[in-house]
């Protein structure tokens, strides 16, 4: 397939992947001569005559796998976001065969032989050659080869599972919907997004990732809102025991690697490092999370007038909302229309902390043709990257927000970064897009992992961006959000869709207010998840689980967070984060991350807010750095000082 436009470099701007011409019979070819070229471009360096320097073995290694990469970028991208049929039987088809190259390589004993042999004086080289030592050993480099044998094949399994796993949930968003044929089953949705829903003259509503749907919080008819949730909670069971054989394998995997659980193998080369660390800071804060989501309870029954269901929850938080503080969400989005979040929010506020600006660029195109593509460029004029969006949500495409990169800034290819921000909201029939403040929020999140990828400032892809430890990652997103309520940003951006008005200021304190109330729903809600999380990956090896929806409940009774009224933000049977991401026991990461996210909101509040000095110096000493060094020692350049739980347990009300 000479043709195939995945076999040449991208000759668009940045690189950007040519969407526009690839077809889905391009995919496998290319996966098939990428990953042929890079077993001889390893070959080429184990047979090297030459003695083993870091440039002829591990830049090396760094400069090769180039059509693979660009192969594996652009189908994994098109596999999330607009995936059919066919793109997942070629996934299928290629995940085992991909997860085999990648053990060809990392267990190759003469490439391994040479990568020991590597010395460097230069610290950006050596951190490099530290994580690929790393790399090699955590994937089995030392093992006999019969135990490389074994580990293969658990490679394989789990990565067949993995698929198998998030096709069965990107399926069940569909299958599983909330449909009705009467829309007045749909009461407190507006007329607009009644509209969007309407599928053959019936109402279809998706579900999206997480156990409470945006929808419980507006639908009035209880019994609508209790079907919702059913499904919600119940969808894709097939995945149940797909989750029992995946945690079994990495046990066994972890054992193989000289690991006592897949957990203690996975925060080795994090930063928390030990189990203990993540477990003493969560036990810091089960106790007081579901001491406050009780006097929630408490409250939400006063306004109900009856003993509530989880289906309750969000809907009657609404109520107390309003009752407490006078606030009801709903008056807050017709201040929130999407395209002037990004361009009068997000940009301006990455405008005055950075002095970046974005022109928007119509001739570039994604995958779909909701994508838009952006041009990034410093102050001074000189070229920093592309930012692409993909805001709505649509069949095929996978549910939650994300970010990944479709080409990596490295100096070694001269290469500048180009990123994409991922969302899932309800597209409107008709007129403008609006957001939810959650969405507000998200998009915000968003945009701060773009921004650690295009501002990444490093020699060599394996660093670049957000290739930093997982529990780490979330950080510099998570401190993004502060910008979203900064007095100036607001003001800039949240007006009303129609006559242009600024959002009131009182609406504004009584949002700031009434965020104050429900801490206790989202803690206990993300530490349940994060602890089945846990319990799933401290199987000890060979540890049987006969029933995985009694493992769940006895797992979060173990934990002391079951609460009948508040599950886990996923279940077992919809984590894609651990069971088809790259999350697993590493979903405490959020909030590990979000103690050094509380302590940088106060650094910036301390030292005077959005001020392009304060954006310049977070800039240089941390986002900049991806992960070519101690992620903490550029947190500690940053702040000053080691970071302390303090102000996180201060911002939930746990203290």
């Amino acid at each position: 397939m000479a043709e195939n436009p995945l076999f040449a470099p991208s000759s668009l701007p940045y690189q950007l992947p040519p969407f526009a011409e690839i077809r889905e019979e391009h995919y496998l070819p290319a996966f098939e001569r990428g990953m042929a070229e890079q077993l001889a471009e390893v070959q080429k360096i184990t047979g090297s005559a030459e003695a083993p320097t870091f440039d002829n073995t591990v830049a090396a290694l760094e400069r090769s796998g180039r059509l693979l990469g660009r192969t594996a970028t652009a189908f994994f991208s098109v596999v999330a976001s607009d995936s059919t049929d066919a793109v997942m039987e070629i996934e299928k088809r290629i995940t085992p065969e991909l997860t085999r190259h990648g053990d060809a390589i990392r267990l190759d004993r003469a490439l391994w032989a040479r990568i020991k042999q590597v010395t460097t004086e230069d610290p950006e080289e050596a951190w490099l050659l530290e994580k690929y030592r790393e790399d090699f050993v955590r994937a089995g480099a030392d093992l006999s080869e019969a135990e490389q044998d074994r580990l293969k094949g658990l490679n394989e399994e789990l990565s067949r599972l993995s698929t198998e796993f998030a096709q069965n949930l990107l399926k069940a968003a569909n299958d599983s919907a909330l449909v009705v044929e009467d829309a007045g089953e749909l009461d407190g949705f507006d007329e607009d997004r009644i509209r969007s829903l309407e599928r053959d003259g019936k109402y279809v509503l998706p579900l999206l990732n997480f156990t409470n749907q945006p929808g419980l919080a507006q639908l009035t008819d209880r019994d609508v809102r209790r079907r919702l949730y059913t499904l919600s909670v119940e969808r894709a069971p097939q995945n149940f025991e797909l989750a029992v054989r995946m945690a079994k394998l990495r046990a066994e995997r972890a054992s193989l690697l000289g690991f006592p659980d897949h957990a203690s193998y996975k925060v080795a080369d994090q930063t928390a490092k030990t189990v203990e660390a993540v477990e003493e800071m969560l036990g810091q804060l089960v106790g007081p999370a579901v001491r406050n989501a009780r006097r929630e309870a408490e409250a939400l029954a006063e306004q109900a007038g009856f003993e509530i269901e989880p289906w309750d929850w969000s809907f009657y938080s609404e109520k107390v909302r309003r009752a407490r503080y006078d606030f009801d969400a709903s008056a807050m989005r017709p201040y929130f229309e999407l395209d002037r979040v990004f361009r009068d929010g997000i940009f301006h506020a990455a405008t005055r902390l950075y002095g970046i600006t974005f022109t928007e660029r119509p001739d570039l195109r994604g995958y779909h043709e909701d994508v838009r593509v952006f041009e990034v460029s410093n102050e001074d004029g000189s070229a920093l990257g592309l930012f692409a969006l993909d805001p709505y949500a649509r069949p095929g495409k996978r549910g939650g927000a994300w970010m990944n990169n479709l080409v990596d800034q490295s100096f070694l290819f001269g290469e500048k970064p180009v990123v994409i921000n991922n969302l899932n909201v309800t597209k409107p029939a008709t007129g403008p897009t609006l957001l939810t403040y959650d969405e507000v929020n998200t998009a915000f999140h968003e945009f701060g992992h773009a921004l650690h990828g295009l501002f990444s400032e490093v020699r060599f892809p394996r660093v670049s961006g957000t290739s930093v430890p997982r529990d780490f990652v979330e950080y510099p997103s998570q401190v993004n959000e502060m910008w979203a309520t900064w007095p100036e940003v607001l003001a800039n951006y949240a007006r009303h869709h129609e006559t242009g008005e600024p959002m009131p200021a009182e609406l504004v304190e009584k949002m700031k207010a009434a965020e104050k109330f429900n801490q206790g729903f989202m803690t206990v809600e993300y530490l349940a998840a994060t602890l089945l999380d846990w319990a799933w990956h401290r199987l000890a090896p060979g540890e049987d689980v006969e029933d995985a929806q009694a493992f769940e409940q006895a797992a979060l009774e173990a934990a002391q967070i079951a609460f009948p009224l508040v599950r886990p933000r996923y279940r077992t049977n919809y984590f894609a984060h651990i069971f088809s991401g790259g999350y697993s026991a590493g979903y405490y990461s959020y909030i590990w991350s979000e103690v050094l996210d509380a302590e940088s909101v106060e650094w910036f509040k301390e030292n005077g807010g959005l001020e392009r000095r304060n954006g310049d110096h977070f800039r240089r000493t941390l986002l900049s750095r991806g992960g070519s060094g101690d992620p903490l020692a550029a947190f500690r350049a940053f702040r000053g000082r080691e970071p302390s739980i303090k102000p996180l347990l201060e911002r939930r009300g746990l203290a």
